[in-house]
């Protein structure tokens, strides 16, 4: 009865073996998908990728490869509708394919001018064939939040969100946050959508759809919404439906630093005494952009020993703005300028030990601390508009509640 069992036994284990066999033959052949790109299978070809190189043509691209007796004046004209070969720019990838054999003849070129679009020049058959393709985008959601570590660009960097988002936020937040006062541990959320060429090739950012930021012990949000319907005029509110949209932009300069405040005695690192600051200094390395804090004409334009290069912009019959210590001056007296517009450089001209700008505010002519003062803001939403604005706003501000308390 032993003999019996033992010999049922060994005959079990070796079927169970040749099974184990069978199915690790039909991994070992299981077909290894190929390559497609552009509507090609790579492996078709003879694949070739460059991009254009200063003095390149399509001309002599083309020409260096074995196109048979073709021409190439011929094969421009026969593409010309499809495909301006002088809109071809430096610097930019394109791909050739060319036939497996010795002689590697050139089947297809392929142009990219940007990430979505290509161009195809076919020379497979008698006739040269030329088509223009876009590649599909899918647009994807997410929403990100928790405390900040760090400044919101190395948050966003460390979250591998392109980094032109935190330049989006902080246009939206410009007359609401200092972003140079955001502190690490203050709470932040935000949901955007992202765009994803052929559903895996990141392509930046679509738009942000809401988010709050905590600045001072505050929590203010920022909802994107059009009060007329049938207008594409985005402006940003915040929960209760109030603009975020205030008369002067919080700063000067984007993501710089306070390096000196308004004070009515301050020892002067150059003249070396003790008087008046009568401005907020900004520090940022030398050619960063000033942009005028709001709309109005430039008053003044020039260089004094002491302001060195400086604009002053008088917004209305109360309110006028200075930028001292240009590197460069980009506006002349008499100009209109827009809110945010670029009027100088930042530089350490006149009375300056380092790259800054001095930014002074005046209000009815006196001289005041822009930081403390309360400037006027935009209308608030009423009627229907926002209670349409509220009943949007729940879910996005549920769940970018949820997010942050996580």
């Amino acid at each position: 009865m032993k003999k019996i069992l033992i010999i049922i036994i060994v005959l079990f284990s070796l079927v169970s073996c040749d099974k184990t066999k069978e199915l690790a033959k039909e991994k070992i052949v299981r077909p290894v998908p190929k390559k497609v790109d552009f509507g090609f299978v790579y492996a078709d070809f003879n694949v070739v990728h460059d991009t254009i190189k200063k003095g390149d043509t399509f001309g002599n691209i083309i020409e260096n490869q074995n196109i048979g007796d073709r021409r190439v004046y011929d094969i421009i004209a026969a593409i010309k509708d499809t495909l301006n070969v002088q809109s071809i720019r430096f610097n930019k990838p394109y791909t050739l394919l060319r036939s497996k054999n010795k002689k590697h003849n050139l089947q297809v070129f392929i142009y990219q001018p940007d990430a979505l679009t290509y161009y195809v020049i076919d020379f497979r058959d008698t006739a040269v064939v030329a088509y223009k393709k876009i590649k599909p985008v899918t647009i994807k959601r997410r929403t990100i939040g928790g405390v900040l570590k760090e400044s919101l660009s190395e948050t966003l960097g460390n979250a591998k969100i392109e980094g032109a988002l935190a330049g989006k936020i902080a246009k939206i937040y410009a007359y609401s946050i200092d972003f140079m006062k955001l502190k690490k541990g203050d709470r932040f959320a935000i949901t955007f959508t992202e765009r994803f060429i052929n559903d895996t090739i990141y392509d930046g950012v679509e738009e942000m759809e809401a988010s709050f930021f905590e600045y001072r012990g505050k929590i203010i949000y920022a909802f994107p919404f059009a009060q007329n319907p049938n207008s594409d005029k985005i402006d940003y509110y915040d929960e209760q439906g109030k603009t975020l949209k205030n008369f002067f932009l919080k700063s000067p300069i984007k993501f710089s630093r306070i390096s000196s405040r308004f004070s009515s005695n301050r020892f002067h690192p150059v003249q070396h005494t003790w008087k008046a600051h009568k401005g907020t200094d900004y520090a940022a390395p030398r050619g960063t952009p000033i942009t005028t804090t709001a709309a109005g004409v430039v008053e003044q334009s020039g260089f004094t020993a002491g302001n060195g290069n400086f604009v002053k912009v008088k917004h209305n019959g109360t309110y006028s703005t200075q930028y001292l210590h240009m590197s460069k001056i980009l506006v002349k007296r008499g100009q209109r300028v827009s809110q945010g517009q670029v009027i100088g450089l930042v530089g350490s001209t006149g009375l300056a030990t380092g790259p800054h700008v001095c930014y002074r505010f005046w209000k009815n002519g006196v001289q005041v601390d822009a930081l403390r003062l309360k400037l006027p803001t935009g209308e608030p939403m009423t009627g229907n508009n926002k209670a349409r604005f509220l009943e949007k706003i729940k879910p996005l501000k549920f769940e970018l509640d949820s997010i942050a308390n996580l």
